[in-house]
């Protein structure tokens, strides 16, 4: 009988004798069953920041707290490292004060850095290009790759989006595809004549080999199933090599990169919006963001006096 292999839970993190104050938020923490991921990231933080002052930890006022914010800002934390120390703290001071150690709370003045929103990576044209001729359109699978690439890049889909087309959702004498987005919300997506012509040879010439059983789906398998997020992610994967692209890619970069491509060629903000299917133009108007990036950088790599 097999017997069941055993998780390993990461060892609980050290508290250094000069901070043993710590242990009795360690056992706050055990008592309301926090994971040991979560204790050991508390404790790793305050063990950071009580370093950094001499003033014992519990007897903190706003003005330590502050301070030491400062320090971990010059140190080079980002704004989401200065929001996951300022998380601790809080914690520490809500057991302070639920053990009436405090009564007291000197977080209640200091509000957490605006993080911001992670640009999403950006492809240049050439490296786009470089990634869609990647397949081997010679066999079916490298036929269907080039199709999905196409296509992903024509219309900027996600990728449950592509994987999730079915035949009668195109049109190819009109040049759209039907997409049922997040919500079941339907829109309709130009493809351009690169994409239609690509889709035409696929249907003719690749989907044919790989069609096993019946099934409307477009982009099939070797073996005749449905292609799936993580099928799409390796061969996304195995092309950027082959294209020699260095950083790492995902298959939502294609759709990153149609809409900062757009932008930076005219296109209005809430055309891009509808393309994309964003319900909200505040998530489209990051790729401006993306495309002034690329503008700046251009400017610096190409300008005589940038």
């Amino acid at each position: 009988m097999l017997q069941a292999k055993k998780i390993r839970q990461p060892t609980p993190v050290s508290i250094p004798e000069q901070f043993s104050y710590l242990q009795g938020f360690r056992d706050y923490l055990i008592s309301h069953s926090t994971s040991i991921h979560t204790r050991n990231a508390y404790l790793s933080d305050l063990i950071q920041c009580a370093q950094l002052r001499k003033v014992k930890l519990p007897q903190w006022q706003s003005e330590d707290i502050q301070t030491v914010l400062l320090a971990l800002t010059e140190q080079g934390k980002s704004p989401r490292s200065l929001a996951r120390y300022l998380s601790a703290l809080r914690q520490f001071f809500k057991f302070l004060r639920e053990t009436q150690l405090r009564n007291d709370n000197p977080l209640s003045s200091i509000k957490a850095p605006k993080q911001g929103r992670p640009l999403p990576k950006d492809l240049s044209a050439q490296e786009v290009e470089a990634l869609i001729l990647a397949p081997d359109i010679h066999t079916a699978l490298g036929l269907r790759d080039r199709t999905m690439l196409e296509v992903l890049y024509a219309c900027g889909l996600r990728v449950s989006e592509l994987i999730g087309l079915h035949t009668q959702m195109l049109n190819l004498e009109q040049g759209f595809v039907r997409i049922k987005g997040k919500g079941n919300k339907e829109r309709l997506v130009p493809l351009g004549e690169t994409a239609i012509m690509w889709l035409k040879t696929y249907l003719l010439e690749g989907r044919p080999q790989l069609y096993k059983t019946a099934t409307d789906a477009l982009f099939l398998t070797q073996h005749g199933g449905i292609m799936s997020r993580q099928n799409f992610w390796y061969a996304i994967k195995r092309y950027a090599l082959i294209a020699g692209i260095q950083q790492e890619l995902s298959p939502h970069v294609l759709r990153h990169a149609f809409a900062t491509h757009l932008l930076n060629h005219g296109a209005d903000l809430r055309v891009v919006q509808m393309l994309l299917g964003h319900a909200d133009l505040s998530t489209t108007q990051i790729y401006t963001h993306v495309a002034q990036a690329r503008m700046q950088q251009v400017h610096r790599e190409f300008h005589p006096r940038g």
